[in-house]
């Protein structure tokens, strides 16, 4: 039995209220690579994030912070997402992501390499939601930048 668009939503709203209340890789990490701070200036929400660099692998990951409960929710998403990838494949996450929230359509490879965080693509039915969704990727570039800086 194929489920439908409202079993589908369901879902997918079980997955981020899953990851706002009980959100991955949030501990501390005693000596990051790389550490930054996004704010979304329009409504507060605020992410920290700290990565652990193996060469160009993101071989550890934490994310905190606080706010809305997409942007928290994103951010425990993505850091499950991320982690093990190699800096090119989490800009390529990051980009495939964008492009969801944009509106793009998926294709079953896109899907498949979001994976949880398909949850996410009912906000872009809110446009100034996507702003909360996007915070944590737009770190993660930054963390990244500054970690490629710091070699």
């Amino acid at each position: 039995m194929q489920k439908g668009l409202g079993d589908l939503d369901e879902l997918y709203q079980e997955v981020l209220l899953d990851h706002y209340r009980n959100p991955r890789n949030t501990g501390r990490l005693d000596d990051p690579a790389s550490e930054v701070d996004a704010v979304n200036p329009f409504c507060g929400d605020e992410i920290h994030m700290q990565l652990g660099m193996d060469g160009d692998t993101l071989s550890r990951i934490s994310v905190t912070g606080q706010g809305c409960s997409i942007s928290q929710a994103a951010g425990s998403l993505l850091s499950e997402l991320v982690e093990g990838k190699t800096s090119e494949e989490a800009r390529e996450l990051r980009e495939l992501f964008r492009g969801m929230m944009m509106g793009e359509e998926l294709s079953d490879d896109v899907a498949d390499r979001l994976d949880d965080n398909l949850a996410l693509q009912g906000v872009r039915r809110f446009p100034v939601r996507i702003k909360c969704a996007l915070l944590s990727w737009s770190a993660l570039i930054d963390a990244l930048d500054k970690a490629a800086t710091a070699e």
